[in-house]
């Protein structure tokens, strides 16, 4: 089942901040035996949707889903948030280790088009300056029509010192594939955008 979580970002007296973001759709997909067996409560996909209410300014929504270690069952689950429900992200947490049953990465590359393995390079240099281990992380990302599939680590710890950094990025990926125009508070992520890629902030009224 579908769990959704809508956020728009507000100020501290509860009026909307203006925001020069069109909506979007983020998909969340976390894959793991024992949450979707319901044997443990899963952490990592709630810990994704805390650094959206956190980092993204622009309204949004997320859809966020269960699936255990089964790699058909990831490949319907990403074509489905892209394919039926617009997600412009999908961001999949576990499943990436060398461990017979972790099979993210090649159900994530079944159903893309393209390959972005800069990404995967990327949390793997960062997660390196923590943990020797990191080496082991088979985590990608590739792109699906108009959407950006992304590969994160299994635990909250490693999910937050990773998306701080690579999400820097991500704004501008999706602008280049026709979605949404995506704002970010600058001091939790400052996204990178070439000059001529941002938008004017709007007019002061009076």
């Amino acid at each position: 089942m579908a769990e959704i979580s809508m956020k728009s970002r507000s100020t501290a007296s509860g009026g909307k901040t203006e925001s020069i973001g069109d909506f979007a759709r983020f998909g969340v997909l976390t894959v793991s035996d024992r949450a979707s067996a319901g044997i443990y409560e899963d952490e990592s996909g709630p810990a994704i949707i805390s650094f959206f209410s956190e980092a993204v300014n622009s309204p949004w929504e997320a859809i966020s889903l269960i699936v255990p270690d089964d790699k058909s069952q990831i490949q319907e689950k990403i074509i489905h948030l892209v394919d039926e429900c617009g997600c412009s992200l999908v961001v999949t947490t576990g499943g990436t280790g060398p461990a017979p049953r972790d099979v993210t990465p090649e159900a994530t590359e079944a159903v893309c088009e393209r390959m972005m393995p800069g990404y995967g390079e990327q949390m793997r240099a960062i997660s390196l300056r923590h943990v020797p281990t990191a080496v082991l992380s088979r985590q990608t990302a590739g792109l699906r029509g108009k959407a950006l599939v992304l590969n994160l680590p299994g635990s909250p710890r490693s999910i937050r010192e990773t998306i701080d950094e690579v999400f820097r990025s991500i704004p501008y990926c999706i602008d280049l594939l026709g979605g949404p125009y995506i704002e970010t508070v600058a001091a939790v992520v400052d996204a990178f955008r070439p000059q001529k890629a941002r938008r004017a902030p709007p007019q002061a009224s009076g």
